[in-house]
């Protein structure tokens, strides 16, 4: 029926929204690197043993569990307190486990094991019971605490050692890290309490999805805490994104804002970790090899030898989180490194004087210094580059940077007037082979533009450079690229002349306003392709540029190409989807008002479902509010804040956005609206079956002997239990009753005779009864079709507000056997409108409201409440049901008025 009141040019429509949003998911479930993680291992059997905490906080907390990891001989000497070591606390995150911390326990004591014990870490780990905190935010608050009480229990086992711990360095994966944070927001909470935090695919900026209002208020109350305090707050914080693999936590979410000079925060993607450089998924973030081992790392030169804790010297913190995360010279951590060598010595000196200089070592006996006299070069050249393929033994300097397959290092030679010669020192090694090269060069000569296509070329266009000169270094300047929803496929085609041996090249994407580089290493010949996104758009005060990086070979030639690609952006989707629909219901509702029947669904959401008549408020309201008048007036009105001005903040408003989600948010409501009413034609054939066939009901009762009853104990249910529960269960005695009436009219039909004229003579019989009896309703075969061309609309509503409820259901049913009562439960008072709305609407037809005095103002409604679920629910999806139950409990009002 759904698919017969379309026309074919917006069935073809339908269509091809569906193939651009499965582009979209392609891209986010699919449109990654492969994981390139290492699996960690245990090298003993892992333990976890219980630390028994005090019987009032058990009781207080019965769900939540406090354990100490340990391996072999180790968990066997610790399961006698106290303990000597240096203690870290793991907090997991969403359905995280607490068993998730043996990945960096186990490499953090077999590093312990390395230098017999003279430091080691204590790992502990929380159990949260896996909840389910990003679906429902009502035990954020509660999970703090607890991890409050965890400190002190913690530090009470080190009592009376020589080198006591006065606090915990703290690990927090996902929904973990923001308990750490929210810490420092309890009164009672000594900040001194904590002396590191890491983070690890942690949502700093807003939760991914904020299915109820207790996520926001603890967002809110958490980041506000942080901006207001930042000068006072004296944590080293260091927060490690997944990447593109981590599509379930955004990014350019976990990024710290520098709220001052005093606060001491590091914001980095993992792909561009020195020593890791993989993308990794949300829970790969947790035993990736790579990047816990560089964890360790930073841990054990964070530890100061004279207290054998975590340094509270909080530059030096921050020193070695910058030298292990974001910029690694391959050196050992030095605090104060020595910027002058001594150079004298026997060694063999070289005197180079040309711009371009290669030297291969192999099994070098003794040391040799080259010189690169810099006077003569200062007067062509503005930059010198050298590269080496070693990778132990003395770097190049403290200024190099270390690559996968090479340490690089590249200096401006303005910046050293005073030098007159650059020295590369080749060391003494047996049996290694190596290659240095170094090259003089002109920047204006190595750096190339290259425009990315624009947003509608739908990658249909492509833009290319060609690099023919033979360099070791190429700058391509991505111009145009600032924005989260760009995204582009880079195809890097190398051409090689006499290749001998495997050669590799490295393309290096470089934001520089932000720590997101990505690698990719290349075996050239071959032709590479780059995917090219942003976490972090570009800051409007900024002037950078983002930078493709190219370490090439000089025996090869390289074209660089661009194209558009589709970026999937879906957050918001679901407001757009219920504006859509409930557009579409105020044109049914209207149509029922002014010809006294009910028009397909499909048909008023192509009629209604009109952008213009929802983008141009959001817009103008958002540009009133840039007026202190009119923000000053809805402060007073004590409205909230606009969800388009929210999401500008976050980078994810950009133009014609608005316009794009409304296209997908009609497409959704269309085909869930096609497969709402085939699941109500499919179990009404199913109820056929399984029950006698069903007649239309002679008498329309709006209040059936056992609705009352039904309401009162869906009400006394959902106080005593959880409100998303009662909901579901009004929900499924709503569908059923429509699918009651969809069996009794196909039975009716089936019923009836073939001769046309007798069945027309038959139904003026029955209509002709119906506008003669005004108290005794009789429900026609048009007006049962009417009334479920009605009903699929209000089920179309329903399922949306049903789902968004869903999560705090899941969360109720989990934590069953330790709480029978959800509290807080952000469902309740929506399910106390809602359970009598649906129930009444169950018995709703439209012969009996269609000459309603209250129907055009119902009909009314559903335009400004469209309009206000973009304002006020795309961003914050808990206030999308609040806009749906006001015209469905006026739809229901109708019976009476």
């Amino acid at each position: 029926m759904l698919l017969h009141s379309v026309n074919l040019c917006n069935l073809a429509f339908y269509v091809f929204m569906v193939f651009i949003a499965t582009l979209g998911l392609w891209d986010v479930f699919f449109g990654f690197e492969e994981n390139k993680c290492s699996m960690s291992y245990m090298f003993e059997y892992p333990e976890y043993q219980k630390i028994e905490l005090p019987k009032k906080l058990a009781k207080r907390y019965p769900a939540y569990e406090l354990y100490l990891y340990g391996e072999g001989s180790y968990a066997e000497e610790h399961k006698i307190l106290p303990l000597t070591g240096i203690p870290v606390l793991f907090l997991p995150g969403n359905a995280g486990s607490y068993k998730q911390v043996r990945s960096i326990g186990s490499i953090a004591l077999r590093k312990a094991e390395d230098i017999d014990f003279k430091y080691h870490f204590d790992f502990f780990s929380v159990n949260f019971n896996e909840e389910l905190v990003a679906l429902y935010g009502g035990s954020l608050q509660k999970q703090t605490k607890f991890v409050h009480e965890c400190i002190k229990t913690i530090l009470k086992l080190y009592k009376g050692q020589e080198y006591a711990p006065k606090s915990v360095a703290i690990i927090g994966h996902s929904m973990g890290g923001l308990v750490a944070r929210a810490l420092l927001t309890l009164t009672n909470f000594k900040h001194d309490l904590i002396n590191l935090l890491i983070t690890q695919a942690t949502p700093h900026i807003a939760p991914v999805m904020p299915l109820d209002r207790f996520i926001t208020d603890f967002y809110m109350t958490v980041n506000n805490y942080w901006i207001l305090n930042a000068r006072q707050i004296n944590l080293t914080t260091l927060s490690v994104a997944g990447g593109f693999r981590d599509y379930q936590v955004r990014s350019g979410l976990t990024f710290l804002p520098k709220l001052s000079h005093h606060t001491s925060a590091l914001s980095v993607v993992s792909s561009a970790v020195p020593k890791t450089w993989v993308s990794t998924d949300h829970l790969s973030i947790v035993w990736c090899k790579q990047l816990q081992l560089t964890t360790v790392r930073a841990f054990f030169d964070l530890i100061d030898a004279d207290t054998k804790q975590i340094t509270q010297n909080s530059k030096k913190k921050l020193a070695v989180l910058t030298h292990h995360f974001i910029r690694h010279p391959s050196k050992h951590f030095e605090e104060n490194p020595a910027i002058i060598s001594d150079l004298t010595g026997t060694s063999m000196w070289v005197p180079v004087k040309v711009s371009k200089w290669t030297y291969v070592a192999y099994n070098e006996s003794e040391k040799i210094y080259f010189t690169f006299p810099l006077e003569n070069h200062r007067k062509i050249y503005t930059h010198v580059y050298c590269q080496s393929t070693i990778r132990q033994g003395v770097d190049l300097s403290w200024k190099a940077e270390l690559l996968p397959t090479i340490k690089s290092l590249t200096l401006r030679l303005q910046d050293y007037p005073s030098l007159s010669h650059l020295v590369v020192y080749v060391p003494s090694v047996h049996g290694s082979k190596f290659v240095v090269d170094c090259e003089f060069f002109k920047k204006e000569a190595r750096s190339l533009q290259l425009p990315v296509t624009h947003l509608f070329s739908f990658g249909l266009s492509s833009r290319k450079v060609v690099i023919n000169t033979s360099g070791l270094y190429y700058n391509i300047e991505l111009l145009n690229f600032g924005q989260i929803y760009q995204a582009f496929k880079i195809n890097v085609v190398s051409k090689c002349s006499a290749v001998k041996e495997e050669i590799t090249s490295i393309y290096k994407l470089h934001i520089p306003w932000s720590y997101e580089d990505s690698l990719t290493i290349a075996q050239v010949p071959s032709s590479t392709e780059i995917s090219v996104k942003l976490h972090i758009a570009q800051p409007e005060n900024d002037s950078h540029v983002a930078l493709l990086k190219m370490y090439t070979s000089s025996d090869c030639k390289y074209e660089v190409s661009c194209m558009f690609v589709v970026r999937f952006h879906g957050g918001a989707l679901p407001a757009y989807v219920v504006s859509s629909i409930l557009l579409a219901y105020g044109g049914q509702l209207y149509s029922l008002f002014s010809t006294g029947c009910c028009l397909e669904y499909a048909t008023m959401l192509d009629k209604e479902a009109k952008p213009y008549k929802v983008d141009p408020f959001v817009i103008i309201i958002k540009f009133l509010l840039g007026y202190k008048w009119f923000k000053e007036l809805w402060d007073v009105l004590l409205l909230p804040e606009l969800d388009a001005i929210v999401l500008t903040s976050q980078s994810m408003c950009f133009p014609l956005v608005s316009l794009i989600l409304f296209l997908f948010g009609t497409c959704t409501a269309y085909w869930s609206g096609l497969l709402s009413s085939a699941c109500v034609r499919l179990l009404s054939s199913l109820w056929l079956a399984l029950k006698r066939p069903s007649e239309l009901p002679k008498d329309i009762k709006m209040i059936s002997p056992d609705l009352p009853f039904l309401t009162i104990v869906l009400i006394i249910v959902s106080w005593t239990t959880c409100g998303a529960l009662a909901i579901l269960l009004s929900y499924l005695y709503y569908v059923f009753k429509i699918v009651h009436l969809q069996a009794s009219l196909t039975t009716f039909k089936n019923n009836q005779p073939v001769n046309p004229k007798h069945s027309r003579r038959s139904e003026k019989k029955s209509n002709h009864h119906k506008d003669s009896s005004v108290h005794h309703l009789r429900l026609s075969a048009n007006d049962a079709e009417d009334s479920l061309r009605m009903h699929s609309t209000v089920i179309n509503l329903l399922t949306w507000i049903v789902l968004l409820s869903m999560p705090s259901l899941i969360y109720w049913l989990k934590n069953l056997r330790y709480y029978f009562k959800l509290n807080p439960d952000p469902c309740k008072p929506l399910a106390f409108i809602l359970i009598p709305t649906m129930a009444i609407l169950g018995n709703t037809y439209t012969v009996s409201i269609k000459s309603s005095k209250l129907l055009k103002t119902a009909s009314q409604f559903p335009l400004p409440l469209a309009v206000g679920v973009i304002a006020f629910g795309s961003a914050h999806l808990y206030r999308v049901p609040c806009f749906v139950f006001i015209p469905l409990l006026l739809h229901a009002l109708c019976n009476f008025m």
